[in-house]
């Protein structure tokens, strides 16, 4: 099973309006592209978005269905890779400060995929969702404008950064 997290400096409504609008499923998510709206609408429960994976000349044709959704916080798809099988992916957003702390779980549900579930390709999925997350941060990060900042460095705990200090 693949869990990944990131701290967004975004808002938890502001990464979740990215992940809600259905059109930009392929500006975050790493592999399709031409997302086409199937039917429902996104992200309500039931609603399904059709889009192509390339790999090289090999051209699949796949699907997302919304299977659970809790607005603003949690997204739970399945994945249809056709005779590949389908993939559990859950998005969950959790508050963190001004900040949203953003995990991502995948694991195969059905087909051969998870038969073929094993340490390497969980190191595959590990690299596919720092890719996923690092889009999505952009994104997020973009529609907010800088907005959202880090906890300010009187915050116990924290770290100040001065001249010097190795931050670029």
């Amino acid at each position: 099973m693949a869990v990944r997290h990131r701290l967004i400096q975004a808002t938890p409504q502001a990464v979740w309006d990215v992940l809600a609008d259905g059109s930009q499923y392929a500006r975050w998510v790493v592999g399709p592209s031409e997302v086409t709206p199937r039917s429902g609408q996104w992200p309500r429960t039931g609603a399904t978005i059709a889009y192509e994976v390339r790999l090289g000349p090999l051209r699949l044709t796949n699907e997302s269905v919304v299977r659970h959704t809790v607005e603003g916080s949690l997204l739970e798809i399945e994945a249809k890779a056709g005779r590949l099988g389908t993939a559990r992916i859950s998005v969950e957003l959790r508050p963190w400060g001004e900040q949203c702390l953003v995990i991502v779980d995948e694991h195969p549900l059905r087909g051969p995929g998870g038969l073929m579930h094993n340490v390497g390709v969980e190191a595959l999925l590990q690299i596919r969702h720092r890719a996923m997350l690092a889009r999505l941060a952009h994104l997020c990060e973009a529609e907010t404008g800088g907005q959202c900042r880090p906890d300010p460095s009187d915050t116990a705990g924290s770290v100040g950064y001065g001249h010097g200090s190795g931050r670029a």
